[in-house]
């Protein structure tokens, strides 16, 4: 494995401060730390580069992916490494939309605050001013992982025209199998607690958190952007019943509106005009994950959508390395768009 300093890059520290973020229902920052990755070579010319816009999964934020480990390499290594192997370079964007409950799945929520407004509106125009990027959806990308890779698909489906390619892996797709796994578990966290707002109240003060714990702020966090109700005291709605954890049909229609299994059903339009459309998950993913991405695969070209899909010998963790090659699919396949 590369010590840190043989693969550098150079890495700008940005503090954002989100006019769009300010005063949202969490109490979160609306200062933010956006970190951007500046290829080889960037400042010895003019050249202006794609931009590809990384996305953290849940509980993580930009400065997540920089972390180093002694047998993985960082986002910086990775992506110094790819460059010197051939992967055309990039302005590389690691943005923090992080929030008090774990993630913001990318959305714009009543419950969080409006995170696809804040990465579209200003984010984007921010490093297109800053940098010197080619400034149009053909010469920008949004990649990330579970979470993450949602997010990507969100934001494609939600903005068509601002992203010119996009991968997901092991994203959030098929609800029904998974989230639903995690449902009796937060029922149990949430009633044992006394409601959601004792729940939360035990779940930050507590030193050791169990399985349970997890499982049940995950699906809160889910809830807050799939199912926000501000007319609720807690904000949100959850999609099943509390005591007998019956699935609440019209709660969790409003999730489903969300999936893009669904989604691609009714707006394949929105994805149909990307120069790449990266999909990938393990086969043996804990979270059923590779079911929901052979689903999307499958309606993707049934709705005329071109995709690249694939499975691998692995489960939901530990798949950074999985980077390797869709990051460079990406890449060439905005040089060829962008001539």
């Amino acid at each position: 494995m590369p010590h840190p300093a043989t693969y550098p890059l150079r890495v700008e520290r940005i503090l954002v401060r989100s006019e769009l973020l300010r005063d949202n229902p969490q109490g979160d920052p609306a200062d933010r730390e956006l970190l951007v990755l500046l290829p080889p070579g960037y400042d010895h010319g003019t050249r202006r580069y794609p931009a590809l816009f990384l996305l953290a999964g849940f509980t993580g934020f930009g400065a997540t992916l920089m972390a180093r480990a002694c047998f993985e390499e960082a986002i910086d290594q990775r992506l110094a490494r790819l460059f010197a192997e051939g992967c055309p370079p990039a302005i590389v964007v690691l943005p923090d939309c992080c929030t008090r409950l774990g993630g913001s799945q990318y959305v714009d929520s009543t419950a969080l605050g409006r995170y696809a407004s804040h990465l579209i509106d200003e984010l984007v125009p921010l490093v297109d001013q800053r940098f010197r990027t080619l400034g149009r959806s053909s010469g920008r990308a949004v990649a990330g992982k579970s979470s993450g890779g949602f997010g990507a698909l969100h934001l494609a489906f939600e903005r068509p025209g601002t992203f010119g390619a996009v991968a997901c892996h092991s994203g959030d797709l098929g609800f029904d199998l998974c989230y639903t796994r995690d449902f009796p578990a937060c029922a149990n966290a949430v009633r044992r607690a006394g409601g959601v707002t004792p729940f939360l109240t035990q779940f930050f003060t507590r030193r050791k958190r169990s399985t349970e714990d997890f499982a049940a702020i995950s699906i809160l966090a889910m809830a807050a952007a799939y199912s926000p109700t501000p007319e609720q005291s807690e904000g949100l709605a959850l999609p099943f019943d509390r005591d007998t954890c019956e699935i609440d049909a019209a709660v969790f229609a409003r999730w489903l509106a969300f999936d893009p299994v669904r989604r691609i059903e009714r707006e394949s339009a929105a994805l149909r005009g990307l120069a790449a459309l990266w999909i990938d998950c393990g086969e043996r993913d804990e979270y059923h994950l590779h079911f929901g991405a052979r689903r999307f695969a499958r309606a993707c070209q049934a709705h005329g959508v071109a995709l690249h899909h694939e499975e691998f010998d692995d489960g939901h963790r530990g798949t950074s390395w999985r980077y390797d090659h869709s990051l460079p699919y990406l890449l060439r396949a905005l040089a060829k768009a962008s001539g």
